[in-house]
């Protein structure tokens, strides 16, 4: 099977990013699983970039093999210009070295954003010094270069705590001028999540929408449907799908987030990877 190609990538993805200026709005760029770039007064925020074939080759000789389904978007050295990059969790597609490493390295003063309790794990994977990620949990907040970036629980499959009762699964809630988006890491719809997002008055959702089936012996997620009504509840003014078209084994056909947001009438945007598409107030 051939690979699907992005719609944009390397440096045809670049010139979009960088020729994007506007003071009235802001675009989002997909970048494939759950990774979302954000540009916004010529700010970057990354959310959640996995850019290797890290866990392809990790798993290729095991019972759950990672079989890659599209092509890469982009070489992660080449986003030598961010501001604000972010891990909801310690998944790989969510916590990746090979993608992390050489974002830090080429951004001398990027904010690493990451759940406070997985602070160790984190800083052992990525090799960076213990102070240098930036912890949050539900109920803390940082602001950096304009966004106010608020911790969000997220269950995967459960809602986790340490000892000291942070969160180890998170999603963010991230506000500037005027705007408030959400990304909910990987998540599936758990009691009060939407009583906790209602008061942000969400402009756009990030949901993933592959949903949780056990079979595939991985957490899980939100699926279409849910993705859709939680869209719907909150109030979100457009959500975009995310967590699909990456692995074989654990997918989606976007076309049933479409028809479970027309049902609804929920507003909602399916990207292409390495497609962009902008936002402004109406």
């Amino acid at each position: 099977m051939s690979l699907i190609k992005p719609k944009q990538q390397d440096e045809i993805l670049l010139n979009d990013i960088k020729s994007f200026h506007t003071d009235t709005g802001f675009k989002v760029w997909w970048l494939a699983q759950s990774g979302f770039l954000l540009k916004w007064q010529e700010k970057y925020l990354l959310h959640d970039p996995y850019l290797s074939d890290s866990l392809t080759v990790k798993y290729q000789h095991t019972d759950k093999p990672h079989i890659r389904m599209s092509e890469l978007v982009i070489n992660p050295a080449a986003l030598d210009f961010i501001d604000i990059v972010t891990s909801s969790h310690n998944h790989t597609d969510h916590l990746d070295a090979e993608t992390l490493m050489p974002i830090l390295k080429n951004n001398p003063h990027i904010k690493f954003i990451i759940p406070e309790a997985n602070r160790e794990f984190v800083v052992n994977r990525i090799k960076c010094p213990l102070g240098f990620p930036i912890g949050l949990s539900d109920g803390i907040s940082f602001e950096h270069a304009g966004f106010t970036i608020k911790g969000v629980p997220a269950a995967h499959n459960e809602l986790e705590r340490n000892s000291k009762g942070e969160c180890i699964y998170m999603g963010y809630v991230v506000q500037f001028g005027g705007y408030a988006i959400y990304h909910s890491g990987d998540t599936i719809w758990f009691d009060g999540l939407e009583k906790i997002l209602r008061p942000y008055n969400v402009d756009i959702a990030f949901l993933p929408i592959n949903g949780n089936k056990p079979e595939r012996k991985v957490a899980g997620n939100l699926n279409a449907q849910e993705a859709a009504e939680l869209g719907k509840v909150i109030d979100a003014k457009l959500v975009i799908p995310h967590h699909y078209h990456l692995f074989e084994f654990n997918t989606e056909d976007p076309a049933s987030f479409e028809e479970e947001c027309i049902k609804r009438g929920v507003a909602y945007k399916v990207l292409e990877m390495g497609e962009g598409v902008g936002y402004e107030k109406k």
